[in-house]
């Protein structure tokens, strides 16, 4: 049995993701996460421990505490807290976002009203990457997050602990083992295998680097992922949002004359027409957000979420 902490740069209040559907596997209740708190495999070395996580409740002092029924040293507690770290955000400083964005038409009010939301990610780009291709262009999201389970059950380790069985999300190496076809059989199309199973030989040839990739600039991390397999210009910007520094480019991706992605919606909530604003236009309606792009989107994304949510409730 292990336990140990981890502070968390302020503010930060994580309460308020458990509102935020999409940041949670098929696993995971988050109406239950508060009291018996958020358990999830966690990639240790060569191997997959089991961790819960509590969130103190302070998002001036925020911290975490961590409980794993496997007794870790403290180089494999060092090595926990990589994935966990990135897992909550917990490096990611925003306090100069809510200085320079404080009169900010549009994010200025989200800052105020989400207080100390930083978002949710999973342990490492790869897993990000696994879950957006499998879950892209499918509109109903539990069974989109279902079929990554099924993928999950079938090439990860399964981690038992607590009388709880949960499989962790596949190494690379344990999914080029994988064909095509087989992962059809679990929901995913035949082309979504051939991208997950791509990407992992990618990553295992040195073709692609994941580290380089989690801290390299958003301009080439942007080109970089763009070029796998089954990673369009909006799927490269979305993956950009989950790495472990708050920036990110959005560019112009017009088809037909109309722009697509996430520069269209941040230039709809500015009020602006996304077909007809140019790149300066652009670039001074997220000037408060310059270094922070990847975080504003997110406090955007959140405001979307909870809005909906309130629009079926009123239904």
């Amino acid at each position: 049995m292990s336990s140990w902490t981890l502070k968390s740069i302020p503010p930060h209040d994580w309460f308020l993701c458990l509102d935020i559907d999409q940041y949670f596997d098929y696993e995971h209740e988050p109406e239950k996460v508060f009291e018996e708190g958020f358990r999830r495999p966690i990639p240790v070395g060569d191997r997959d421990v089991m961790v819960t996580s509590f969130f103190n409740g302070d998002p001036e002092n925020p911290e975490f505490h961590f409980e794993s029924p496997d007794a870790l040293d403290k180089d494999e507690i060092e090595e926990a807290n990589k994935s966990l770290s990135r897992i909550f955000g917990t490096n990611q400083d925003l306090r100069p976002l809510y200085d320079q964005a404080d009169d900010d038409p549009v994010l200025g009010p989200l800052l105020t009203e989400y207080y100390g939301f930083k978002r949710m990610a999973h342990a490492n780009l790869f897993e990000d990457t696994i879950n957006r291709i499998i879950q892209m262009r499918l509109s109903h999201k539990p069974t989109a997050k279902k079929m990554v389970y099924k993928v999950r059950k079938n090439y990860g380790s399964l981690v038992t602990a607590m009388g709880e069985s949960l499989p962790a999300w596949p190494r690379p190496h344990q999914l080029i083992k994988a064909d095509p076809m087989s992962i059809r059989k679990l929901g995913p199309t035949k082309r979504k295998g051939e991208f997950i199973i791509g990407f992992a030989e990618d990553l295992l040839s040195g073709e692609r680097d994941l580290q380089h990739l989690e801290t390299c600039q958003p301009e080439v991390f942007y080109n970089t992922i763009s070029k796998v397999r089954g990673i369009g210009p909006t799927s490269a910007q979305q993956l950009m949002l989950f790495r472990n520094r708050p920036d990110a480019v959005f560019p112009s991706n017009k088809k037909k004359g109309k722009e697509k992605g996430h520069r269209r919606w941040i230039i709809l909530n500015y009020g602006g027409d996304p077909d007809n604003t140019s790149e300066e236009e652009f670039q001074e309606m997220i000037g408060n957000w310059e270094g922070y792009e990847a975080a504003g989107l997110e406090f955007l994304f959140v405001d979307w979420v909870l809005s909906e949510k309130e629009k079926q409730q009123n239904s």
